[in-house]
């Protein structure tokens, strides 16, 4: 497991969807969003991301198990694109954020989400907005033990 460092991230211009839906859609999600965007000419500006607005893992795992999870994912963008009603174009605010890196399988990633709320704890920091994962490499083209997701905490 990699060590949690600070890091200030800069706003990034995102084509994004969020539905109430059971985190699996993510892996349904993202593909279209990718779709919508490239078929609009879009430049893609980095990695896709999912935006965890649950405030805790138990809220998260209940909101999971009864399909109503606030699950948002978008793909940072160089520019504009149209919009429909379910996919916006928007930014993501800059932030000082808590950064882990988790390797492995994403259902595999609660002792890399416990390690980070428990050093946000110990070193006196608060959680000020969505977490966000950044996934750097795509599970269909490597192995599940070298699926790497960066995990960042907005603190204040």
């Amino acid at each position: 497991m990699f060590e949690i460092t600070i890091v200030e991230e800069k706003p990034k211009l995102v084509v994004g969807m969020r539905r109430r839906a059971h985190y699996k859609e993510i892996a349904r999600m993202l593909p279209h969003l990718f779709e919508y965007a490239l078929s609009h000419g879009a430049r893609i500006a980095g990695p896709p991301m999912f935006l965890w607005h649950e405030k805790s893992v138990e809220e998260a795992q209940n909101a999971d198990q009864e399909g109503n999870a606030d699950v948002e994912v978008c793909v940072p963008i160089a520019k504009k694109i149209p919009e429909t009603d379910a996919i916006k174009c928007y930014e993501l605010p800059s932030g000082k954020m808590a950064k882990i890196v988790h390797k492995g399988p994403y259902e595999a990633s609660g002792p890399a989400y416990e390690k980070l709320f428990t050093w946000i704890e110990e070193n006196g920091k608060k959680l000020s907005g969505p977490i966000r994962e950044a996934y750097l490499n795509d599970p269909r083209e490597v192995g599940p033990e070298e699926i790497l997701t960066v995990i960042y905490a907005p603190v204040s």
